[in-house]
Formats: structure tokens, sequence, C-alpha cells
């Protein structure tokens, strides 16, 4: 009975990092980035892999420097690595780390591309696409679907007027 009141109780960590994201997408992008940071002080490099995996994510949305954007979703990436179905079970039922994977990848593509690095950025890509069947066919599935075929469709293009560098597309998350 015990164990069942702690899975039902909530993350209070995880409800922090959603409210800061709703901050973020409310517009303030560097009051965002500040809480993230001290929620990440909180968590620690070797706290628990889904709230790093989370926090970066969308950490990296905050960022202005595309190299720092990188930076944080590579954490997440890493932490990704580090988590279990059952864990992220704990969160959300039915959610498997499985499905974090074509998001995250597509994102890392995305900074690749934004740095002028089309053959990293393809790379992930290709990582991209050999998680999708992680995701259900509904629209977030069809969303992460469509941002990696646009992506590839601008890597492809090869456009001189943008320096080699492609702008990618939206974030999509897990």
């Amino acid at each position: 009975m015990v164990e069942r009141q702690e899975q039902a109780a909530p993350d209070a960590m995880m409800t922090r990092i959603g409210q800061t994201v709703m901050l973020h997408h409310g517009g303030d992008r560097e009051e965002a980035r500040d809480r993230f940071l001290k929620l990440w002080d909180e968590i620690g490099e070797d706290g628990d892999p889904f709230h790093r995996c989370t926090l970066a994510h969308y950490m990296a949305d905050t960022q202005d420097d595309p190299v720092d954007e990188l930076a944080w979703d590579l954490r997440a990436l890493s932490a990704a690595d580090e988590l279990t179905d059952e864990r992220v079970a704990r969160h959300h039922e039915g959610l498997a780390v499985r499905g974090f994977y074509p998001s995250l990848h597509l994102n890392l593509a995305a900074d690749y591309a934004k740095l002028g690095r089309p053959e990293a950025a393809r790379s992930h890509l290709a990582l991209a696409r050999g998680t999708l069947g992680a995701l259900a066919d509904d629209g977030y599935g069809d969303g992460i679907r469509a941002a990696l075929a646009r992506l590839e469709a601008r890597l492809d293009e090869e456009s001189p007027s943008t320096g080699g560098q492609w702008p990618g597309p939206p974030r999509q998350r897990p």
C-alpha cells in the first residue's frame, strides 16, 4: 500500500520543471533559463536521470547560443541513456524511454545543422529515423516525423545563401 501511495504522489521536481516550461512558453525566456539553472543545481549532475533528461531537454530551448543549446541537448541524451522504463512509468504509465530518442536525436541534428555541421546533423537524423518505430501514429509522432523530413530536406538543399547553416525544425518534445 505504501508503494502505491508513493507512485501516486506527485513528483515535485517535475511539477517545478513543468511550471518553468510554462513560463518559457509564456515568453519569459531569460527567467525560465534562470529557474532551470537553479533546478539543475538542485538535481545535480548525478541526480535522477528522468529529471536531468527533462530539464536539459527544455533548457536547450532557452539558450541564445547554438553551442550552449547543443551542450544541453547532449546532457538530455546522456541522461536518457541512464533511464529505465520503470522510472519513466512512475511519471506516466505507458511512457517508455525508447519514445524519447526520436525527439532527442532530432534536436541534436537541428543543433548541428545550426552550427554548420551537416554530417553530424545527418548522423543524428539517421539515429532519429531508426527510432521512429517507438512513436505512435498520433499528433506527436506525426510532428516528429514531419520535423525530421523538413530538416532532411533542408540539409539536402545545401543552399549557398545560408552559408551551409540551416535553422532546423521547431523543437519537438518527448
